[in-house]
């Protein structure tokens, strides 16, 4: 199982491809995410996203280790589950504050969520602190010496984090992707 392969989504067919990668390690890493997610559904489909990520590579990749590989790849997608759950959980407590006459429709509520988990992806570039004094700014409306009196650090320090986090989510928005 440990033998090396080399993974090319163009040619997924062939058979040092990504069907001998699924075949030999879909079994496993399903049974590992079941056990990571508990519960089967949301580990078999974050398995096969898991292959999908593989698929959507346009360049071959030279894999040694396939198991760890593939773990790497479905902790990534694990944490976005989580941080989506969360966001969704988050977003339903506070729906259910609202009087029934303002709750949105399913619609409203799907594009909600989506644009939410949009700006976490956005902001899970950014450094911890960096990302705490921007949430703490845009969210809280704190001043920066109320950030920086709350986390601990000067000023200084709060407005080169903002120039960061105004910078990264500028690039991130208005730079086309390769």
């Amino acid at each position: 199982m440990g033998s090396a392969c080399i993974v090319s989504a163009p040619n997924c067919a062939s058979s040092s491809g990504i069907d001998v990668l699924y075949g030999s390690h879909h079994g496993w890493l399903q049974s590992w995410l079941r056990h990571k997610l508990g519960n089967a559904f949301d580990a078999a489909d974050l398995a096969q996203d898991t292959f999908v990520r593989l698929l959507a590579k346009s360049e071959p990749i030279d894999v040694r280790e396939p198991r760890a590989y593939l773990a790497t790849i479905a902790n990534g997608l694990v944490a976005n589950h989580w941080r989506r759950k969360a966001l969704e959980q988050a977003y339903l407590e506070a729906l259910a504050a609202q009087p029934t006459a303002f709750a949105p429709s399913p619609e409203e509520r799907l594009l909600v969520l989506e644009t939410l988990e949009r700006i976490a992806r956005l902001l899970d570039g950014l450094a911890p602190t960096v990302r705490e004094a921007f949430l703490l700014s845009q969210l809280d409306g704190l001043s920066y010496p109320q950030i920086a009196e709350r986390l601990g650090l000067s000023v200084n320090v709060v407005q080169k984090a903002m120039t960061r986090a105004l910078m990264h989510c500028y690039q991130a928005l208005y730079t086309p992707a390769p």
